[in-house]
């Protein structure tokens, strides 16, 4: 397949609306991370997204709308929270998990009956997704278990030749995923941390929010960390990023954890130690509150140390007491395989 790449021109967007309807697929930028979208409602195109990221069936994606009201297309359950929500972060990163209507096929939803739904911040998102004229179902725009893109060239590494279009935009403004709450429950659950917080959450609809069962254990990160016995098999998914392994370097990664200084002498050590052994490194170290930066700039860092070639990536963990911080490290140590070290 011959990969057309287009602009954020209105004809290009019309170019690229019109595959989208003809059941193609095509990737474009949100404020977020690049998106792989297809029609949310044509089960084959959306199998083809399947197909384009090597993604698990059960997987399920996020539906993208243009405007808020669009969200009756895909469920016929609005409670006073939800709407709450949507005042307050839409258009923006923040995802919703509400009852399905019906008519939403199951491949979209990965088999549920909830739907994960979002009005993107990105100009060039709500233009396709209006063009289109159908919500878009739109995973990340990587193969599956690779990095997430926040440029567009880091999805045109992994998707040339394999899906029919790419809208080059601006690098993504956030550089993370989406937060996605679940709204389907008594009380609202965070089933992927982002930049918008629980506490932000809870603030605007002035209730409690919590964590996922499989997403923390007290201060520490247990989703799908093999120590934490959570069996694969038997875990349905409610939101992307939840089962499968995600972010993964091609290099090996090593999470260094501890106060300041000694987490930077341990990764000098290491650094020095491998480097005497042949072996190429590089180093993820962000500033000790540089949260919003961290955010930003963590996948795009995982990729270029990838295409420098290194053998091994140490990091310097980032505090989770921080919504953003615990965000960031949510990626980190599913991108490190739970392969961390205390000092």
């Amino acid at each position: 397949m011959k990969t057309l790449y287009l602009t954020t021109s209105k004809e290009d967007i019309e170019q690229a609306a019109k595959i989208i309807r003809e059941g193609g697929l095509v990737a474009f930028p949100t404020e977020t991370v690049y998106g792989l979208g297809a029609n949310a409602f044509d089960e084959e195109a959306v199998a083809k997204v399947y197909e384009a990221k090597g993604r698990p069936s059960d997987n399920p994606m996020i539906v993208h709308i243009a405007r808020a009201s669009d969200i009756g297309q895909l469920t016929r359950l609005l409670n006073p929270d939800i709407v709450e929500l949507i005042d307050n972060f839409w258009p923006g990163p923040l995802t919703l998990v509400v009852k399905k209507r019906p008519e939403i096929p199951d491949r979209t939803t990965g088999g549920l009956d909830t739907v994960a739904v979002r009005l993107p911040e990105s100009q060039a998102a709500r233009d396709l997704i209006n063009a289109a004229c159908c919500p878009i179902a739109a995973p990340s725009a990587n193969l599956s278990g690779s990095p997430s893109p926040t440029r567009a060239g880091d999805v045109a590494a992994d998707m040339d030749g394999r899906i029919d279009a790419i809208i080059q935009g601006e690098d993504c403004r956030i550089g993370i995923e989406s937060t996605v709450v679940d709204m389907t429950g008594d009380v609202p659950t965070i089933l992927r941390p982002g930049i918008i917080t629980a506490e932000a959450i809870g603030a605007a609809i002035g209730k409690a929010v919590k964590y996922d069962e499989f997403l923390t254990e007290g201060s520490r990160h247990v989703q799908l960390d093999p120590a934490a016995g959570v069996d694969e098999d038997d875990f349905a998914p409610k939101s992307p990023g939840m089962k499968y392994r995600h972010y993964a370097p091609k290099a090996d990664m090593l999470i260094v954890e501890g106060e300041r200084q000694k987490v930077k002498a341990e990764i000098e050590r290491l650094k020095n130690l491998n480097r005497q052994y042949g072996n190429k490194v590089g180093v993820i170290l962000f500033e000790e509150r540089a949260f919003i930066e961290a955010a930003h700039d963590f996948f795009a860092q995982l990729r270029d140390l990838d295409g420098e070639g290194v053998d091994l990536i140490l990091a310097g963990a980032l505090s989770e007491t921080d919504g953003v911080g615990f965000a960031v490290m949510n990626r980190m140590l599913k991108s490190a395989g739970y392969n961390i070290v205390r000092v």
